[in-house]
């Protein structure tokens, strides 16, 4: 890499946006991967009622994935980091459909507004966000506020203990000129917790342009203690999907 060809920005996430320098690349980095949650949400969602909340909706590739699922229903998509927001707003607003019945909300989603009943709640790609505590207010949130059928879909991604995840691209794409590459790692940081290290490359015409580097927090889950932490709230789970894909079904009865 020839330095003065680069210019490097580095950050410490912030509690209030971790993504406010990544934003830029989140969006177009996550779009394969779903390409293969798409369908196995779709069909987790087969049935269900609305109104539905999206948690840590990002730039609304989910949000997108929900409204097809669930035609006509009212989706809350909730997404506190502005930069993602920015890019959720739009594509709202670029769908007559999604503008009509989506509602964006600018806050985390323990300080939402959100309707006293729910029929669905969808957070992929963001449990690790929430620390053990704020896990079993959103436990009981779900056990007060559910309809009689109602269900939560979520992912658990690994890793599933605090243990080291080497060094690894797990993205790379082109547009126009310019070629991106997402690359991350993570280290134990604490007996529940990682530290994730995202580093985001720019080259134009192959020569590096830019690469930017956060850090963020990420509480590590996996399915027994998800399902442990349900249980004290009365609330039952079980896998959905392929295992790869991490998908589980969340409801106040055994299905």
């Amino acid at each position: 890499m020839k330095p003065h060809h680069v210019q490097q920005q580095r950050q410490l996430a912030t509690e209030m946006d971790q993504y406010e320098r990544s934003a830029e690349f989140v969006d177009v980095m996550l779009a394969p991967v779903w390409t293969a949650l798409d369908p196995v949400l779709a069909e987790a969602l087969r049935g269900a009622s609305g109104p539905v909340v999206d948690v840590g909706a990002g730039g609304g590739h989910g949000t997108q994935v929900i409204a097809r699922a669930m035609p006509q229903t009212e989706i809350f998509a909730v997404e506190p980091s502005p930069g993602l927001r920015a890019v959720l707003l739009a594509r709202v607003n670029e769908d007559p459909d999604l503008r009509d019945r989506v509602t964006v909300l600018p806050s985390d989603l323990l300080r939402a507004a959100l309707p006293p009943r729910l029929g669905t709640l969808v957070a992929m790609n963001v449990i690790g966000h929430f620390d053990p505590t704020e896990r079993r207010t959103i436990w009981q949130l779900l056990a007060e506020r559910l309809l009689p059928g109602g269900r939560a879909v979520l992912n658990l991604q690994p890793p599933a203990e605090p243990i080291a995840v080497p060094h690894t691209r797990f993205s790379e794409l082109r547009i126009g000129r310019r070629r991106y590459e997402g690359w991350g790692r993570a280290e134990p940081a604490g007996p529940e917790q990682v530290t994730w290290h995202m580093t985001y490359r720019v080259f134009q015409d192959e020569e590096p342009a830019e690469e930017v580097e956060v850090e963020y927090a990420w509480w590590v889950l996996g399915h027994d203690g998800l399902k442990a932490e349900l249980a004290e709230h009365g609330l039952h789970v079980r896998p959905t999907g392929p295992a790869d894909l991490g998908l589980r079904r969340i409801s106040r009865s055994p299905e």
